[in-house]
């Protein structure tokens, strides 16, 4: 019983100091601090004043806490009820300065000015933005579920896809290893019969080159060989300036014995064999010695051969040079072999096509397109933003760029990279990085800023700091659920 009566008693004594009137300017929160006592300690430093001193229009307190309610103090705080909306502080030296800071007008009671109660005007205006807000979340968050069943459906379709597409390529795999080995076995006997052929005419070119320097080399014998013995000697070479080693002029008897490997003279068969390799780079036939030695051959040498008009030498060679078609037989055995390099490599083209798309599916698979696949519709898209100077691109999951209003080059402002959010809301942005490099500076980069809206929009860029971008972009994807349909009455 006693325990109940001092119960009673404290929240009696408790009421009676709480019901006690607020100086003007505290906050509810401070209350306790200006009342019960007949003393008033400053609020930083604890310094004790009668309590009447409090709002006397003098500044008793080094941090102003005694003048609350009046200009006194040039750092002291006055406190704005703002009833029907959230409270807020002002500096003191505004009170009753004739200008309405509160929305309530409480900071003006001097009398010198009237000021309207503008706070229920202003609960209205908050509660309009409010209103606004929630309906642009509802609306986004009602397309974000949207955007949510065709996320969820496409990584459904994609992930069957690849397990389809793994099947597939396993019987692919093992059709091109069975036309490999068909492919392999059929070129065998194609390369032997080929090879074979080849060597032929090989040996047959060969021939044709060995009988072709043996008439060159006679014909260069007969040119050298003035007195026509049968035979060339050091005199016959050094009619020829072109054996002028030292390029002084004239051929000397060391320079053409030097060329006649040191002989007195060569027959044809020693000439073919020894000096013709070592001179038929820098030897001239046919008109090519001094003018005496050729009024001396005119009558006696025989002329250089002549190819008629009518023949093409370069075509005769050609046809020449040109390997006869492969016999019957070899032709049977290269279209076998055709046949299965054919089959083959339409099973290796079907092999890395479908590589192509299960690697595909894969880099799809591996995006984060948010925690229930709510971006996964903007893989694929591109958004534009034009200003004064730039018309700017955004491509979600690949990259971003500017390109100048009046026309030019696009420049790259950063690929994919990451989300770039704050923790616990990583979503918050994306980074897109190693964009096009600066003059004499970095790569550039780009930071999105995702934002709940009705509709995915580029809706600005800029360019916060040298090289580095940052675009904002709202779509539904962003969205939340409304948390509250009812806003309170008080704010």
């Amino acid at each position: 019983m006693k325990l109940e009566l001092i119960f009673s008693l404290i929240l009696s004594f408790s009421a009676g100091i709480y019901c006690l009137e607020r100086p003007r300017g505290v906050s509810i929160e401070k209350a306790a601090f200006y009342q019960g006592s007949t003393t008033f300690r400053c609020l930083s430093d604890g310094k004790s004043i009668p309590l009447e001193h409090v709002n006397d229009d003098y500044c008793d307190c080094a941090d102003g806490s005694d003048e609350p309610g009046t200009s006194a103090c040039s750092n002291g705080l006055f406190y704005c009820e703002n009833k029907s909306i959230k409270g807020s502080y002002i500096m003191s030296s505004r009170v009753n300065d004739g200008i309405c800071d509160c929305c309530d007008g409480s900071d003006e009671y001097d009398g010198t000015i009237s000021c309207e109660n503008l706070c229920e005007k202003m609960l209205a205006e908050i509660r309009a933005q409010q209103e606004a807000l929630r309906e642009k979340q509802e609306a986004g968050y009602k397309v974000k579920l949207e955007y949510i069943q065709t996320g969820r459906r496409t990584k459904d379709e994609k992930l069957s896809q690849l397990t389809e597409l793994s099947k597939e390529k396993d019987l692919l795999d093992k059709e091109k290893d069975i036309l490999k080995a068909a492919k392999e076995e059929a070129e065998a006997p194609e390369k032997v019969a080929k090879d074979k052929h080849e060597q032929a005419w090989e040996a047959v070119k060969a021939e044709r080159k060995k009988r072709q320097e043996t008439e060159a080399a006679s014909l260069a014998f007969l040119d050298l060989d003035v007195n026509q013995d049968g035979r060339v000697d050091f005199p016959e070479i050094i009619r020829h300036p072109e054996f002028d080693i030292d390029s002084d002029g004239t051929v000397s008897e060391e320079e053409a014995r030097e060329y006649l490997e040191e002989r007195e003279e060569v027959d044809l068969e020693t000439f073919t064999e020894k000096i013709w390799p070592n001179v038929k780079e820098i030897y001239k036939p046919y008109g090519s010695i001094q003018e005496e030695t050729k009024e001396e051959k005119k009558d006696e040498a025989p002329a250089p051969p002549e190819v008629p008009e009518e023949a093409d030498p370069l075509e005769q060679v050609a046809e020449e040079d040109r390997m006869p078609d492969y016999d019957d037989e070899t032709k049977r055995l290269m279209a076998i072999a055709d046949e299965a390099r054919q089959k083959y490599d339409e099973a290796d083209k079907k092999v890395k096509d479908i590589d192509n798309e299960i690697n595909n599916i894969k880099k799809y698979l591996d995006l984060d397109l948010g925690p229930e696949e709510e971006f996964s519709v903007l893989k694929g898209q591109c958004f534009e933003y034009t200003d004064r100077e730039y018309t700017y691109k955004f491509c979600p999951y690949e990259k971003t760029s500017q390109k100048p209003k009046g026309g030019g080059i696009e420049t790259n402002l950063g690929v994919w990279g990451h989300w770039h959010g704050p923790e616990g809301d990583k979503y918050d942005s994306m980074k897109y990085e190693n964009g096009q490099s600066c003059w004499n500076g970095p790569n550039r980069s780009c930071h999105v800023k995702i934002h709940c809206g009705s509709e995915n929009a580029l809706t600005g860029a800029s360019e916060p700091s040298r090289c580095e971008y940052q675009f904002e972009f709202t779509t539904p994807a962003r969205c939340s659920q409304p948390q509250d349909t009812h806003p309170h009455e008080e704010l």
